[in-house]
């Protein structure tokens, strides 16, 4: 096979650093291939894919040992506007590459730059907008766009250059789910069709499994395994000391042979988990649990949060909430999804009196938000941006979450006694002389929840709290959630990551375009595959096993998560 990149014993020291983000790293890109890269918050994942266009070391500059070769080309002496005509890049922050002032601009202004015939670009905007289903927003501001639209024209942008080598360095973040399953089928039909090398990083396990043809298991700085997904993903144990999860069909399948259940092969994508599932059903015997307890939504008492009627257009004209009436009642725990656009972040902005109705009313405790002010409204509600980063300005952590105490008139001793408690409870005691910025992610958004605890709120919003985040940061996170729901506040969840929250969910409210399609116990909720998918939502894969199961026996399985069908075998 032909390489178009390769590395040769590369290492490399950020400026300052004592150790290095890359160990002495060879490998071989092949022309053609869909490569995955697969690791751990870092692992070193986004360095690699820089030393292949030339921004290590050429930008950051540091110590580099060893060679990288593109195209034939090295990459130490070649500049990176150079090398930008061989390899095309997309990152996991779309903000930092959308530059113009419309959509059709910004894909238009890297193939002008590259002096492609004037004809040729007006054929490509519409192609590339279509792939990810951008269509209409043609002379839109990116910045009118909502976090996943952005990512997507990145990607667009990306696409219509289409490169000899195009790296995507966690290109489906902040899509909704078949927003990523559209990004994963549109790269992977330019790879076939055009033969472009795509050069992934991903935390998406099921897309991985499907889509790439190789895989690399990148560990702090060094490449632990090479093979093809299937090598890769059945390997749990592997997978599992390195913090990374499988996909929920091999997860699934390891389980069931944890049971002294004989499998030959591990599947890793759905339908080899579904082909494998009817080979069982003539063999196996199966045994359903089905002793699920029943949730109490808490009806009885007054909700806490009351939204009637709750209707929204922007001033451009979008109706982003159309007549939304909801109850959320003390103590519960509630997960509300939905596509990108579909009214989540703005329903929430209302509750936070971010926004005012443009019809309807929304109250706490019986109150009007529109008559509470900022500080009254902290103390009843804590929101936890999915970026951390942007709610942190203090220079000790302890500054941090003592900041609105001193705004909302706590004396010196109240303040001090709240900030330790809270510190103490979040596990940064240790840490409270410490600059914020200096922790790591997971920990910065428990200096957040710290600051939020603090002011003793009932309701605690979590908005994307894993987008970004690798498996085991997104459990500590929610591990968070599931801790403060103990201590008897109500706990909302907005998230794309479905797979996530049956250990910790109780209701979901599913919405599209502005409405509520599904208010429901999440058993009920994660199992309305329909309805999901017309949201641009896409159940576990737990669940569709579930399904399979049900077909199989004529029965209904209402399982949620590996473990739940491995039980039954």
């Amino acid at each position: 096979m032909n390489i178009i990149a390769g590395l040769d014993k590369v290492s490399y020291f950020y400026p300052n650093s004592k150790e290095p983000v890359l160990r002495d790293i060879s490998l071989e890109v092949y022309q053609g291939e869909f490569l995955g890269i697969i690791g751990p918050t870092g692992a070193g994942k986004t360095t690699l894919c820089l030393t292949l266009n030339g921004i290590v070391p050429q930008f950051y500059g540091g110590r580099f040992f060893g060679y990288v070769t593109v195209a034939g080309l090295d990459t130490l002496k070649h500049p990176v506007s150079h090398l930008a005509g061989y390899v095309g890049a997309v990152f996991d922050d779309p903000e930092t590459q959308l530059i113009s002032t419309s959509v059709e601009n910004e894909i238009a202004f890297a193939l002008e730059n590259l002096c492609i015939d004037r004809e040729e670009i007006i054929s490509r905007i519409p192609r590339v907008l279509e792939a990810v289903r951008l269509e209409g927003t043609e002379h839109k501001h990116p910045q009118e766009l909502s976090g996943g639209q952005k990512q997507r024209l990145a990607i667009a942008a990306a696409l219509a250059l289409q490169p000899r080598l195009l790296i995507l360095d966690e290109p489906t973040s902040q899509l909704d789910p078949v927003g990523t399953m559209e990004v994963f089928s549109t790269v992977k039909e330019l790879n076939k069709e055009l033969g472009t090398t795509i050069v992934m990083v991903s935390h998406a396990a099921e897309e991985m499994a499907e889509f790439s043809d190789r895989l690399i298991l990148l560990s702090e700085g060094e490449v632990i395994a090479t093979g093809k997904p299937q090598e890769i993903y059945s390997e749990i144990d592997l997978l599992e000391r390195h913090d990374l999860r499988p996909p929920q069909v091999a997860e699934t399948f390891y389980k069931m042979e944890q049971r002294v259940l004989k499998i030959d092969k591990i599947p890793v994508t759905l339908t080899a988990g579904i082909n494998q599932l009817k080979k069982l059903d003539n063999v196996v015997k199966f045994q359903p649990k089905l002793d699920f307890k029943t949730l109490s939504y808490r009806e009885d008492k007054d909700p806490l949060l009351l939204t009637e009627d709750l209707s929204h257009t922007y001033e451009d004209g979008t109706e982003a909430l159309n007549g939304v009436s909801l109850n959320m009642y003390e103590g519960e725990y509630c997960l509300i999804i939905g596509q990108n656009g579909a009214g989540k972040s703005t329903l929430v902005k209302h509750f936070l009196n971010l926004l005012q109705p443009t019809k309807g009313r929304v109250t706490i405790r019986g109150k009007d938000t529109k008559y509470l002010s900022v500080s009254d409204l902290a103390k009843s509600i804590g929101y936890v941006a999915q970026n951390p980063d942007n709610q942190i300005f203090s220079m000790t952590v302890e500054e941090e979450v003592a900041f609105a105490l001193n705004n909302v008139g706590y004396d010196k001793k109240q303040i001090d006694k709240k900030v330790t408690q809270t510190l103490e409870e979040m596990g940064l005691l240790q840490q409270r002389k410490e600059h914020p910025l200096s922790l790591a992610k997971g920990d910065r958004s428990r200096i957040i929840i710290a600051a939020i605890l603090a002011m003793e709120p009932d309701i605690i919003i979590f908005d994307e709290p894993t987008t970004g985040q690798d498996y085991q940061g997104s459990r500590a996170i929610l591990e968070v959630s599931r801790q403060l729901h103990k201590m008897g506040k109500t706990v909302i969840v907005i998230t794309h990551h479905l797979y996530l929250m049956p250990d910790y969910a109780e209701r979901v409210i599913i919405m599209g375009k502005g409405t509520v399609l599904l208010d429901a116990p999440i058993r009920e909720a994660y199992h309305q595959t329909d309805l999901l998918k017309a949201t641009y939502l896409k159940p576990p894969q737990a669940v569709l096993l579930s399904q399979t199961l049900s077909q199989l026996n004529n029965e209904n399985y209402p399982f949620l998560t590996p473990n739940e069908i491995a039980e039954c075998f």
